[in-house]
């Protein structure tokens, strides 16, 4: 059973950085991909980023795009989320999640991913 765990998450001034780590344990899939979500209060569950574990292709939401960047290590089965230049609109619960079977492509929908971590907070102070 896959299990995803977030760390890295907490409270930083208004253009630090931050890396959120997902490290994923018990995977059996062949084809997948990778992606972090994230979810403010009293909003819903946004694409933040994504990576194809094979074949390395990468998507990030506008919002994010310049400062955000996605990396793996594939002997830890771990992947990274590198945060620059963070805004306090950036804070939110971060998810790590695993969309399995996807092939040629990058989901951006929650529906297509499967399997969630339990979240990490990240506060970004004004």
């Amino acid at each position: 059973q896959v299990q995803l765990v977030e760390s890295g998450g907490g409270l930083v001034q208004a253009g630090g950085s931050l890396r959120l780590s997902c490290a994923d344990s018990g995977r059996t899939f062949s084809q997948y991909v990778m992606g972090w979500f994230r979810q403010a209060p009293g909003k819903e569950r946004e694409f933040v980023a994504a990576l194809q574990w094979i074949g390395g292709v990468t998507d990030f939401a506008d919002s994010v795009k310049g400062r955000f960047s996605i990396s793996r290590d594939n002997a830890k089965n771990t992947m990274y989320l590198q945060m620059n230049n963070l805004k306090p609109e950036d804070t939110a619960v971060y998810f790590c999640a695993v969309a399995p079977g996807v092939v040629g492509g990058v989901p951006l929908g929650s529906r297509h991913y499967n399997y969630w971590g339990q979240g990490t907070q990240v506060t970004v102070s004004s």
